[in-house]
């Protein structure tokens, strides 16, 4: 019924993805969105919204509003309420609202290392200072290193946190949360997960916890970061949401954006509601399709001298240990080979590089080809 075999060419569409590697060969593997069409529930109400030829400003409707809280009771048993909902143009804006809600100038700012980028870059752009948790593996997994976390948190006043995580893919469970939020309640820590891959859990019987649901303690400190973007592969109508417990987190919040934040834009709003309403056969068909990309590109590479990669539990993303191939210019030699990665040293992981396997199979296949060939001919 759906096609994600289908090689779409977005070259024409101004794709950022696409755009980097113009007039060349290269396959843009990097930013994370997805190759596949968006589902036809959504295509469709966009279709009808942008015949009505109208585009004025636009709120949510209040059925987007109640299939988020339905979706969030029913997927992760969370029970939140209306008004803990703040809508957001995006997930990154958000998460620098946080930074300068919750902490104060010249202060830490904690984050594990590596985390998506974004996360970074964002304690900087307000005067504030990153701190680095160091995150480890165990068990084919990666975790935060928590006695690393218990140090550096009596001098912070935010953790942003990121689950499941990018780049890793971890999912992390009930009690990895509880480990983290006991170390947040002992430093009294606002904390500021980003959930956006929540619904792109490839691991079949695991589950995702918003980090909000393990307790009071953790639901009374927290910002909870949420979209329909990366699932169903509408990041360009950008349309988030903050989930806020707290009253008092949640009106400085909405009072620090004010002025700043833009609206969500009316196509997002519409796009959020479809693919929630009427999305839910196509994200299943999508997940069972990157398990089976998941799989091959772990199969794939892990074969390879030089090369190791965790199996990621979530996301639609590799992250890649290419330490063993001791290259000078991982970026450069890959494409030179014909594959677009994105760097790991962005991420705060030097030697690695990250891989959406977001795409048709047939271009996830040339893709390891082009990196194997690359590799085995050094």
């Amino acid at each position: 019924m759906f096609d994600f075999d289908q090689w779409i060419d977005r070259r024409p569409t101004r794709a950022l993805k696409w755009l980097k590697y113009e007039g060349t060969n290269i396959l843009p593997m990097w930013v994370a969105d997805t190759e596949f069409k968006a589902p036809p529930a959504v295509i469709e109400a966009l279709s009808e919204r942008v015949e009505h030829g109208i585009f004025g400003y636009s709120r949510p409707t209040p059925a987007l509003t109640e299939l988020i809280i339905t979706r969030l009771r029913e997927r992760y048993g969370w029970h939140i309420e209306a008004d803990w909902l703040v809508y957001m143009p995006g997930v990154v804006p958000a998460l620098n609202l946080a930074c300068q809600t919750f902490s104060e100038p010249g202060s830490n700012i904690l984050m594990p290392k590596p985390i998506y980028y974004p996360f970074l870059h964002a304690p900087g752009f307000h005067g504030r200072k990153a701190a680095h948790v160091e995150m480890v593996e165990k068990d084919g997994r990666w975790l935060l290193d928590l006695e690393s976390l218990e140090r550096q948190a009596k001098d912070s006043d935010l953790l942003l946190f990121c689950n499941p995580h990018n780049p890793g893919g971890t999912i992390y469970t009930r009690e990895e949360l509880q480990a983290i939020n006991d170390i947040a309640k002992r430093h009294n820590l606002v904390v500021c997960s980003d959930e956006i891959h929540c619904d792109l859990l490839l691991d079949e019987g695991k589950s995702h916890v918003p980090y909000a649901a393990i307790d009071e303690d953790a639901a009374d400190r927290s910002i909870i970061l949420m979209a329909p973007s990366k699932t169903f592969n509408i990041a360009g109508l950008c349309c988030s949401f903050a989930v806020v417990p707290n009253p008092e987190l949640r009106t400085r919040f909405i009072r620090a954006a004010r002025g700043i934040m833009a609206d969500v834009n009316l196509l997002g709003f519409v796009a959020a509601e479809a693919a929630y309403a009427d999305g839910e056969e196509w994200l299943q068909a999508q997940l069972d399709y990157l398990r089976q990309n998941r799989d091959l590109l772990v199969e794939r590479l892990n074969g390879v001298p030089g090369v190791r990669v965790l199996c990621p539990e979530a996301t639609y993303l590799a992250w890649i240990d290419i330490s063993g191939l001791e290259l000078d210019d991982p970026i450069g030699f890959f494409e030179q080979a014909g594959v677009g990665l994105s760097p790991g040293g962005q991420f705060g992981g030097s030697d690695f590089v990250r891989l959406n396997f977001g795409c048709p199979r047939a271009m996830l296949d040339e893709a390891l080809h082009r990196m194997v060939a690359a590799i085995n001919s050094r």
